[in-house]
């Protein structure tokens, strides 16, 4: 029981610094937010601040994992009732996007954070593969059940992934307001991979899509 109720509060602790942390990130700012004033707002030692997080970044980091399982409970809500690739995609996309809009304030932080290829918030690194994996299933269950030629179903789902961070990438300098630039790019972007999974089947097509995917491959090895 006692190991039970040590491990319960060791949970709680590090729930309320990952929450003191991004509520500070929002309220002053990814720069301006130490280590330290998260360990003094969140009222735990400096110590047990950075035994849970070791760095701003690993924070970040836990941002994205958690982004991304909410962005699979809500897209795996509405693909539920949801047939059709366009339309699919677009829910997922949103979905995404949903989940991280309170931390639209900080997005540019987090993206010099990520850039360096060390980082542990670089979504390509190898300390995020894991949400990255996770991430990618997203868009594995939205081709579930869409029409989508053979060759290409294997690649697709991180096809998209890639897509999807494309939009992130335009949300985090989206200054319109409610970030409703993104929202259309989302809704026009849909229709159009859709069309060009379509195309990819056709032989005037295919031959090109086989060669981008094998180059693909080559330079991931």
């Amino acid at each position: 029981m006692a190991g039970k109720a040590t491990e319960g509060k060791s949970a709680q602790t590090r729930a309320l610094v990952l929450q003191t942390a991004l509520s500070m990130f929002r309220s002053k700012g990814f720069a301006k937010t130490t280590m330290r004033a998260i360990a003094s707002e969140a009222d735990v030692s400096l110590g047990s601040a950075y035994y849970y997080f070791a760095s701003k970044d690993e924070l970040v980091l836990e941002l994205y994992r958690e982004s991304v399982a909410e962005q699979r409970a809500a897209a795996s809500a509405a693909l539920a009732n949801t047939q059709g690739l366009v339309d699919r995609l677009r829910l997922a996309i949103h979905a995404g996007v949903d989940a991280l809009t309170p931390y639209h304030g900080f997005g540019g932080a987090f993206i010099s954070s990520a850039l360096p290829p060390q980082s542990a918030t670089n979504p390509f690194g190898e300390a995020s593969s894991q949400a990255r994996e996770n991430a990618v299933g997203i868009f594995s269950d939205v081709i579930e059940g869409a029409k989508v030629p053979p060759f290409l179903r294997p690649h697709l789902p991180e096809l998209l992934w890639l897509a999807y961070m494309g939009v992130v990438l335009f949300w985090v300098y989206d200054r319109s307001d409610h970030q409703r630039r993104t929202r259309t790019l989302i809704d026009g972007a849909a229709p159009l991979i859709a069309r060009l999974v379509s195309l990819s089947r056709l032989p005037v097509v295919k031959p090109m899509v086989e060669e981008a995917l094998a180059l693909k491959k080559k330079v991931q090895q």
